[in-house]
């Protein structure tokens, strides 16, 4: 009978064989029991969890004795930052709020951990250069920290925007206006990104200066629209902000 099976069949057999010994044995050694009794995780777990000191006390601990903070920070940017976040655990504050206090921390570094410039927090996000910004004052000095919207709306799309800006400045489109080819809703400069300003989706935002029939200055660049670039969009060629066809 031995002789009828395939020499290769051993050869498969052997070694699954054996993996599945050494899986049962790792198994049986390594993972810990009541692995896998509730979900996948440590059974005991759990309960040690649960028998760990209370920490925090979560906002609706805080809401009882700080309801005008609570509703001032309800409908500001701060909204979604609990505020344990900012003033440590206060679980202990919530049994003795005299001998417990809340940490309130006024150092700068408290707030740049959220909001020094980085490149890749989402655009929009407010975010400042700290050696620049006012770097000898304290955030709070003009930010309230529960509703902490800047002191006067920025007047000019540079404060968010200062590398394009730059870029701007250099460019043939130096001395158009933002709002030339974005429509900027009333909002955007108090949340932007609820309030996202709109960029020209049509070949036509760019023919209303750069079209042959165009009434805009003659020193302007014109190209015929109908003919130059065929399907595709202006600024799949020309950077808006730095277009360098001339």
């Amino acid at each position: 009978m031995w002789k009828r099976i395939p020499e290769q069949i051993p050869h498969v057999v052997i070694p699954i064989v054996a993996l599945v010994v050494i899986y049962l044995v790792v198994r049986h050694l390594l993972i810990p029991s009541g692995f896998g009794l509730w979900g996948h995780y440590r059974a005991p777990s759990a309960i040690q969890n649960a028998e760990l000191p209370v920490k925090y006390a979560g906002g609706e601990a805080c809401a009882d004795c700080h309801g005008d903070i609570v509703s001032a920070k309800k409908t500001g940017y701060h909204r979604g930052v609990a505020c344990e976040t900012c003033h440590s655990a206060a679980y202990d504050h919530t049994q003795d709020q005299e001998k417990y206090k809340p940490q309130i921390n006024r150092a700068r570094p408290a707030c740049l951990i959220c909001h020094e410039y980085l490149s890749s927090r989402p655009t929009g996000f407010p975010q400042v250069v700290s050696d620049s910004h006012n770097a000898l004052k304290q955030c709070i000095a003009c930010h309230r920290p529960h509703d902490p919207k800047p002191p006067t709306p920025p007047k000019g799309c540079d404060a968010c925007h200062a590398s394009i800006q730059r870029t701007l400045a250099l460019a043939p489109h130096g001395n158009l206006t933002c709002t030339t080819c974005h429509e900027v809703p009333n909002n955007h400069r108090l949340s932007p990104r609820g309030n996202l300003a709109k960029k020209p989706q049509a070949r036509e935002a760019c023919g209303k200066c750069h079209a042959k029939d165009s009434s805009a200055s003659k020193d302007i660049l014109r190209v015929d629209m109908a003919s130059h670039g065929g399907k595709y969009l202006c600024w799949e060629c020309h950077y808006p902000h730095m277009p360098e066809a001339r």
